[in-house]
């Protein structure tokens, strides 16, 4: 008898069974339909790792749902359908429910590349991820008709396929459903417009004709937004009026807020969760079972969330990408081994670039087909060599642990009496406490390991690589940020005055603070160093101005959903920012600084200045190990995550799992793609226009 059994209680969901009540709600992975391959191998492990449900992302329904240049999934027409059946296939073989969730992105959808005219409930911009010189045009009757018509072929598709619960999608303000039931798109003043009842309409529909199309065949999943947390948007009111007059219609009701950023708040502002003060009391509102997500990642919690009467099943997208076996190590008592989500939302950032999706903590995501990683799996050694790893930070600690799953023996030198490098230091900065999990699942691995041994307040030389007889070495000693200035507006060194106080976040983390009470931070790293820097300063009491050549602090977590929040963070703090201006030259008592356009520059009075610029690599020793592999000291000798190139914390950790997986492997030559992709099949059509397109 387990404390967590009610986790793994099967649950109904009309025609389907899920096996327990671990669901993989329909999450975006910047693969889409440009690596079909790739993402049914992803989504296949989630299965094996104990998820009864799992979902793909949304799937466009139609040329005018084109979200561009974002890569989603495609269901437009029978062309998209092998894919499709390559995706739904995987997670069958690993043992779970397929779930696909058709969208039409309404006025979300710019059309960029079908060019056709996108589609809403009212004459408005293209809303609400682009700004696009882009406009909707305000659906009419036989508009609705025919969504209703490609509503209804994809779901015939899904069906074809396989799927096993069929979604209509209208949450996160993406949703065609969406736009119709939110007063703040609709303005319509037929029977479509108006009222709760005439708003809900369209979503009424697709359910029933969805419904009449499945036939019992599947089930039938509702998408939809409890909460749109902007004036004019959906409320509680409107969604508790949508289930009682709807709550009977679908299998399952799939709770979600109403904007991507909403549902998917990074650990910094948001604790896990979060939802919940949302989501509490609306399952009372209908007899089928409801999921709702939070970034669960304390089974307790989710204990409380079904025993509690909140939520039937307990969705994830980002647990399940840190840790795909989160289900099965939860059944099987390894709650010690689960990678806990650290709510970094850098596997965000894989769509909004339009790259593969990447996780900090599980560094196989994305790379389950492309390089064969697995995140709970890799092969065994394939001889008796020993490995020092010098370095316990993300990067060493992950290569640490994934040569000794492969069984080596391996030596772990860090040379503070910390393990964990960067990441301890900086999970110590307002709001990313949770960061410090990378460093506590390693060191959790580490002790399951008996073949890995780690030596603390171990300094290494060279010379002490040789004495030893240490032949293969990783080097994972980290990098320092720069004082000079030198980033990505600057190349070469600012001037400096003689005398001017100026520190990095790396004297910071040492505990040096400025002497003056008047600090600079300038941000040219557009990550969240500079802002998480400005707001450290400013609670502990300095005047704290942030300049940045960007338009916004920290503009780079656009992409994690964070910059809003961090200039609203900045402006409640009283911190003063100074956007579209670089740093010119440090003097004593000021800096001079100057508008990136006119180049005018202006002085800013100060004591001190905080470089967040650009990292140097402590590569010193790895250096002189290569040199000493040259002379047949070493026999191998590697560099791995800030020690080779600065880069993330995801990126260092994945530089580690990199070095392990390719210990005595027999590499391909640099010349070659060092992992598989899917290329496109050229059409066999004619190139030019046909004569009477002439």
């Amino acid at each position: 008898m387990s404390d967590y059994d009610i986790l793994f209680e099967p649950v109904t969901i009309g025609p389907v069974t899920a096996k327990n009540r671990f669901y993989q709600v329909p999450h975006c992975n910047g693969m889409g339909y440009r690596d079909p391959s790739a993402q049914a191998s992803m989504r296949k492990i989630k299965a094996e790792g104990g998820w009864a449900v799992v979902c793909t992302e949304q799937v466009e329904i139609h040329a005018t749902s084109d979200i561009a240049p974002f890569i989603e999934l495609r269901i437009w027409d029978d062309q998209d359908i092998p894919a499709l059946q390559r995706i739904c296939d995987a997670i069958h073989e690993g043992g779970g429910l397929a779930g696909i969730e058709l969208a039409h992105n309404g006025m979300n959808a710019p059309n960029q590349l079908s060019r056709e005219v996108p589609l809403g409930p009212s004459h408005l911009p293209v809303a609400p991820d682009t700004i696009a010189p882009v406009q909707a045009r305000a659906m009419s009757r036989q508009d609705i008709a025919d969504l209703r018509r490609w509503h209804r072929n994809a779901v015939r598709r899904a069906l074809e396929i396989g799927y096993d619960v069929i979604y209509v999608y209208g949450a996160h303000g993406y949703g065609a459903p969406h736009h119709f039931l939110s007063q703040r798109y609709n303005t319509r003043t037929d029977e479509y417009g108006g009222s709760l009842e005439n708003r809900m309409r369209l979503l009424k529909e697709l359910l029933e004709d969805t419904v009449e199309e499945v036939a019992g065949r599947a089930a039938v999943a509702c998408r939809i937004t409890v909460e749109e947390e902007v004036e004019g948007g959906i409320t509680r009111a409107d969604i508790e009026g949508v289930l009682r007059a709807l709550g009977e219609l679908p299998d399952l009701w799939d709770f979600a807020m109403g904007s991507w950023e909403g549902d998917s708040m990074t650990s910094r502002f948001a604790p896990e969760g979060r939802q919940e003060e949302f989501v509490v009391g609306l399952k009372k509102l209908t007899s089928k079972p409801v999921v709702g997500v939070g970034r669960f990642t304390s089974p307790d919690a989710m204990v409380r969330q079904v025993k509690a009467g909140i939520l039937d099943l307990i969705g994830a997208a980002r647990p399940s990408i840190a840790d795909p076996f989160l289900p099965n190590k939860i059944r099987d008592g390894r709650l010690n081994l689960i990678r806990e989500c650290i709510g970094c939302n850098i596997c965000v950032t894989g769509d909004q670039t339009m790259s593969p999706i990447r996780c900090t903590q599980n560094p196989s995501m994305g790379e389950e087909w492309r390089r064969g990683w697995h995140p709970e799996f890799i092969r065994r050694k394939e001889t008796d060599q020993r490995i020092l790893i010098v370095g316990a930070g993300p990067a060493g600690l992950e290569a640490a642990r994934a040569l000794g799953v492969r069984g080596y023996d391996v030596a772990v030198m860090e040379a503070s009496r910390e393990l964990g490098g960067r990441v301890s230091a900086e999970s110590r900065l307002p709001g990313l406490g949770a960061w410090g999990r990378v460093r506590d699942y390693r060191e959790a691995a580490l002790k399951e390991l008996p073949h890995v041994e780690i030596f603390r307040e171990s300094p290494v030389a060279a010379a002490d690589v040789v004495e030893f007889e240490f032949e293969h070495v990783i080097v994972a000693t980290g990098a320092d940020w720069r004082r000079d200035g030198v980033g990505r507006w600057h190349t070469h060194a600012l001037p400096i005055a003689e005398g001017a106080e100026v520190l990095s976040p790396t004297d910071l983390f040492a505990g040096r603070l400025p002497e003056g009470r008047r600090v600079v931070v300038y941000d040219d790293d557009h990550y969240y160093m500079g802002g998480a820097v400005a707001e450290l300063l400013r609670g502990t009491g300095y005047e704290v101005s942030i300049v940045t050549p960007a338009a916004q602090v920290s503009q780079w977590t656009v992409n994690t959903f964070e910059v809003t929040k961090i200039q609203r963070r900045l402006i409640e703090k009283g911190i003063h920012r100074v956007p579209d201006h670089y740093l010119a030259s440090v003097a004593r008592g000021g800096v001079t600084i100057a508008d990136v356009y006119t180049r005018t520059p202006r002085e800013l009075e100060c004591d001190a200045v905080v470089m967040v610029t650009a990292r140097l690599p402590r590569d010193e020793l790895y250096l002189e190990l290569e040199s000493r592999r040259l002379a047949g000291e070493v026999a191998s000798v590697r560099g791995v995550g800030d020690a080779w190139a600065p880069g993330t914390i995801a990126a260092a950790v994945w530089s580690g799992r990199r070095a392990a997986e390719e210990f005595e492997a027999a590499l391909p030559s640099n010349d070659e793609v060092p992992f598989r992709r899917e290329v496109t099949q050229l059409a066999d059509l004619p190139l030019t226009p046909t004569a009477g397109a002439r």
